[in-house]
């Protein structure tokens, strides 16, 4: 049974930045694709970042590119989203998941509980 475990999250100011981690245990880390959703009150879960399991290659939503990075350690098996230039609109439960191959872009099939970012204006 995979088990997923975010943690990082907070409330900041806009502009200010935050770093989410996520760390995995029961399955196999390195050769899988690790992904960040988020899911703002009243929208649904939409995907922020994933990085592939074997290449280390990276895809972002538009609305964070550039301003946020997705990063793994599998030495440690965690995952890393770090967080810059926050906006209001970043507000969201953040949620961590864990792919069924290697291809940044999924599919998702594990999910951790979720963190909150909240970012004040």
């Amino acid at each position: 049974q995979v088990q997923l475990v975010e943690s990082g999250g907070g409330l900041v100011q806009a502009g200010g930045s935050l770093r989410l981690s996520c760390a995995a245990s029961g399955r196999t880390f390195s050769s899988t694709a690790m992904g960040w959703f988020r899911q703002a009150p009243g929208k649904e879960r939409e995907f922020v970042a994933g990085i592939s399991g074997s290449f280390g290659a990276t895809g972002y939503a538009d609305a964070v590119k550039v301003r946020f990075t997705i990063s793994r350690d599998n030495a440690k098996n965690t995952v890393y989203l770090q967080m810059n230039s926050l906006k209001p609109e970043d507000t969201a439960v953040y949620y961590c998941a864990g792919g069924r191959g290697n291809r940044w872009y999924g599919p998702f099939d594990y999910w951790g509980q979720g963190t909150q970012v909240t970012v004040s204006s």
